[in-house]
């Protein structure tokens, strides 16, 4: 599927949003909630409090962050989403699916904006034109990147017979055997490797290795992929240590040390998440509030990496490239 394609995709989540006047209320401070294994310092949430700013919600002035909503890991979202609910604030952005599912199970009334793999096939919303619950914000077409990534490395090494693709365990996927038949008609053994924390990410890789696979598609998540976070520093350490070549899910890993990244720019997906939060603060029901997916991928190929690992990317992928590390 190509970039053209994916932009059609969302003409049916951008159903016109209804009649209502867009203005936050003079005086008011709005409350706003985090539940989110990013951290507070990193570059995507920066952008979304730059994009609140733009649309005149600037945190100290008309805008209140509930504390301790960052960094959060699997085994404390429960204690931490009944505290965010309890403190009652006006918007909670969430995600990825397993913060979502916590609040969802103690809130139907608390706007709560997420970005998952596949908010639809989680079953998170009713349809990405009309939501119909308290919850909207960001599906990332998964299924369909993970096949893509899985195309792109396919081509950047095609003399591999045996390949993995790392998964998130705690992440609703249906596409996975697709995934396996269509590398089998190349020819390819392709193995998923699940992966239901940290601890399991080197071991996993490890794990991968030993089996001959020859490279690495890590599935989209999270828990391997959101740039600069020690996660996402562990996975592409030791896949050069291992001279695995591998694709990640955001193009700024590859900008930070990855080989390549296929994808939206994850800055880019939080700041179409704050104009989601806007739209809530002036009135708009989650409700009807449009899931989006987003409609601008870039692959970025990165040369040093490939050198480091002694592999060369084929001229005719790194001319396609949207960027290019040298």
């Amino acid at each position: 599927m190509n970039r053209r394609e994916f932009t059609t995709l969302l003409g049916g989540a951008a159903a016109a949003l209804p009649s209502v006047t867009l203005a936050q209320e003079v005086g008011r401070t709005y409350r706003l909630g985090f539940l989110n294994p990013a951290p507070r310092e990193s570059v995507a949430v920066a952008a979304l409090f730059d994009e609140l700013r733009l649309n005149g919600f600037i945190e100290g002035k008309n805008l209140t962050v509930i504390p301790e909503g960052f960094e959060i890991r699997n085994e404390q979202v429960a204690e931490r989403a009944a505290e965010l609910v309890k403190a009652a604030p006006d918007a909670i952005l969430a995600g990825p699916e397993l913060p979502l599912r916590a609040l969802q199970a103690l809130t139907r009334t608390v706007p709560l904006v997420g970005m998952t793999e596949d908010m639809l096939a989680a079953g998170l919303v009713t349809s990405l034109a009309r939501p119909g619950g308290n919850i909207t914000g960001i599906s990332l077409l998964s299924p369909e990147l993970d096949g893509k990534r899985q195309d792109i490395l396919h081509e950047a090494i095609p003399g591999a017979r045996r390949m993995a693709a790392l998964a998130d365990s705690n992440v609703t996927r249906s596409h996975l055997q697709a995934l396996q038949e269509a590398a089998q008609r190349r020819g390819i053994e392709l193995s998923v490797i699940g992966v239901a924390g940290p601890e399991e990410i080197v071991p996993a890789i490890n794990s991968a290795k030993a089996a001959g696979a020859e490279a690495i598609n890590f599935l989209a998540s999270p828990l391997f992929s959101v740039p600069g976070t020690r996660n996402n520093i562990v996975v592409t350490e030791r896949v050069a240590d291992l001279r695995l070549p591998a694709i990640y899910q955001w193009p700024e890993t590859a900008e930070s040390g990855g080989l390549m990244g296929y994808g939206p720019r994850f800055t880019q997906v939080w700041r179409q998440r704050a104009r989601l939060i806007v739209k809530i603060f002036r009135g708009i029901s989650p409700a009807d509030l449009p899931v989006e997916q987003p409609t601008n991928f870039e692959l970025v190929i990165n040369l040093k990496a490939a050198k480091m690992i002694g592999h060369d990317v084929p001229a005719g992928l790194v001319l396609r490239a949207n960027g290019v590390i040298e």
